[in-house]
């Protein structure tokens, strides 16, 4: 399965953190879940940003595409 691209997130002064996708706000965290997002963050930036921005495949796509009533 593909990485997922385009993420970017900014970290505010205050402790807030934006998620961006593709330029567009994806999704603002706040206080404690902001700190367990950064600290989460280093593994693999845009599998964690897109894991919790909720913009993510799920597995299920290519098994769908290939059922007989959608090939067509």
């Amino acid at each position: 399965m593909g990485t997922a691209q385009g993420f970017g997130y900014v970290r505010r002064a205050d402790g807030t953190v934006v998620i961006t996708h593709h330029g567009r706000m994806a999704g603002t965290l706040r206080g404690g879940r902001a700190a367990e997002f950064l600290a989460e963050i280093e593994d693999d930036p845009q599998l964690v940003m897109a894991r919790w921005t909720g913009n993510y495949r799920r597995g299920s796509e290519r098994t769908a595409s290939q059922h007989p009533r959608n090939r067509g």
